[in-house]
């Protein structure tokens, strides 16, 4: 099997990472994908209290255990199954279950924090960066904790003015330089998402 494409899509939360990699999905019409999300490697609390779970920065880059994300992408490149874990956000800790993941031809990483670790760009064939602004962020943030994560106004108003954005600024917004296309998610994107969709093919011979 050819050696994987590695793909890293980062930006803000809820710039629309996830939209933005459909839109790729779509347009390159390629079954052998396999999405792997940062968020599922937050470290494992089970020894914390509720209390104490919810006082942890997951906006800051020691949340994550890059360490096990490292190994599973090299696995993967080396033609290895992973198991890789998931993250339950009512209970602010990793699940029990891990999910199954055999190489596939195109591997996406994606969230927020991706291009803060060196060794994940240096393993990226592939760096993308989504831009949207704040205002629009937080609003999609509110609608989506609340709906999905269990989270209440208050809570994630607390959450966004403490954390997330001094957070976004420090860690997330810088890595916009290590970023191959920077993607601007406040109005159409067709182009940057055509190219990228011709540099993949051509990575992997397709583009004949």
């Amino acid at each position: 099997m050819r050696k994987p494409v590695i793909i890293a899509v980062a930006g803000g939360s809820a710039s629309g990472k996830t939209t933005v990699v459909k839109e790729i999905l779509d347009k390159l019409d390629l079954k052998d994908v396999e999405i792997i999300k940062h968020d599922d490697y937050y470290l494992d609390q089970t020894n914390l209290s509720m209390d104490d779970r919810i006082k942890i920065n997951y906006d800051h880059p020691s949340s994550l255990d890059n360490d096990l994300l490292v190994s599973h992408i090299d696995g993967l490149l080396k033609g290895h199954a992973i198991d890789c874990p998931t993250y339950n956000f009512v209970t602010n800790n990793r699940s029990a279950e891990t999910r199954r993941i055999e190489p596939k031809k195109v591997i996406i990483l994606e969230g927020i924090l991706i291009l803060t670790d060196s060794r994940i760009r240096e393993l990226s064939d592939i760096k993308l960066y989504v831009e949207l602004d704040d205002d629009t962020r937080f609003i999609r943030r509110l609608q989506r904790d609340i709906a999905e994560r269990g989270r209440t106004v208050e809570s994630v108003i607390d959450q966004y003015l403490n954390t997330v954005k001094p957070m976004h600024h420090k860690h997330v917004k810088p890595t916009k330089r290590f970023a191959d296309v920077i993607i601007p998610n406040d109005y159409k994107h067709s182009v940057a998402v055509d190219i990228i969709v011709s540099k993949i093919k051509m990575i992997l011979g397709e583009d004949k």
